[in-house]
C-alpha cells in the first residue's frame, strides 16, 4: 500500500500492475527526454547571438521534426494498447466474484458456491486493532486465491461507485443495472487496500476495500467459515 512521501506508484502485485508500471516508466523516460531537448533548444536560442542561416529555411529539419513526433507516438501507442487488450482478457476464470456497490459499504457474492456472501463495511477507529489502517480497514475481508485467474463482476444498488484496487492494476465503474466485469490475478500472498473512486455521496471516503491473497489450501479452509479471517 501506499505510505507517507511516497513520490511513485504502489508495488506491484499482479501481472497486469507489472505490465503497467513498466509502461509507466517507459512514457516517464521519453517525456523526460522530450522535455531536456526542448530546454536546451529555448536556453541555446535565447543565449546565443549567431544566427544559422540553414535552419532558417531547411526542408531537412522540417521533415525530421514531422516524422519524429509521429515514430515517439508510435513508440507510446503500441505498448499501450498491448496492456489494454490484457486488460480486457479473461480466460478460464477460476473464480467469480460480484462485488455490488451501496450507500455507502459494498457486498461481496462468490457466485460458484451456493451460499457464500457478505457486506463488508469499514472499521470505525474506534474499534481498530492494533496494525489495521484507519479508513481502509474491513470488517470482512474479500479473500481469494493466490495464483488464480479471478473474474470480478461489478454493479451498484444505488449510484455510481468504482471498485479499484491500484497495486492489482485495477478499477472497474459500478453502474447501477449494469454489469461490468474485470479480472485479476494475485501474484503473491498478501493484503490489498482499495476504496471507492467515485464520488458518490456523504461518506463516499468511508467504503474501503481490502482483498486478502492467500494459498489454494487456506481459501478451501475460509470457504468453508468464510466469516473467519484466512
Amino acid at each position: 500500500m501506499a505510505h507517507p512521501t511516497q513520490l511513485g506508484v504502489q508495488d506491484a502485485a499482479s501481472p497486469v500492475m507489472e505490465e503497467l508500471l513498466h509502461f509507466h516508466d517507459h512514457a516517464l523516460m521519453i517525456v523526460f527526454l522530450i522535455s531536456a531537448l526542448v530546454l536546451y533548444i529555448i536556453i541555446a536560442m535565447v543565449s546565443t547571438k549567431l544566427t544559422n542561416k540553414f535552419i532558417l529555411d531547411s526542408q531537412e529539419i522540417e521533415i525530421v521534426w514531422t516524422i519524429l513526433p509521429a515514430v515517439i507516438l508510435v513508440m507510446i501507442a503500441l505498448p499501450s494498447l498491448r496492456i489494454l487488450y490484457l486488460m480486457d482478457e479473461i480466460n478460464d476464470p477460476h473464480l467469480t466474484i460480484k462485488a455490488m456497490g451501496h450507500q455507502w459499504y459494498w457486498s461481496y457474492e462468490y457466485t460458484d458456491y451456493e451460499d457464500l456472501a457478505f457486506d463488508a463495511y469499514m472499521v470505525p477507529t474506534q474499534d481498530l486493532a492494533p496494525g489495521q489502517f484507519r479508513l481502509l480497514e474491513t470488517d470482512h475481508r474479500m479473500v481469494i486465491p493466490v495464483q488464480s485467474p479471478i473474474r470480478i463482476l461489478v454493479s451498484a444498488e444505488d449510484v455510481l461507485h468504482s471498485w479499484a484496487v491500484p497495486s492489482m492494476g485495477v478499477k472497474m465503474d459500478a453502474v447501477p443495472g449494469r454489469l461490468n466485469q474485470t479480472a485479476l490475478l494475485s501474484s503473491r500472498p498478501g493484503v490489498y487496500y482499495g476504496q471507492c473512486s467515485e464520488i458518490c455521496g456523504a461518506n463516499h471516503s468511508f467504503m474501503p476495500i481490502v482483498i486478502e491473497t492467500v494459498p489454494l489450501l487456506n481459501f478451501m479452509l475460509w470457504s468453508t467459515y468464510p466469516l473467519v479471517s484466512a
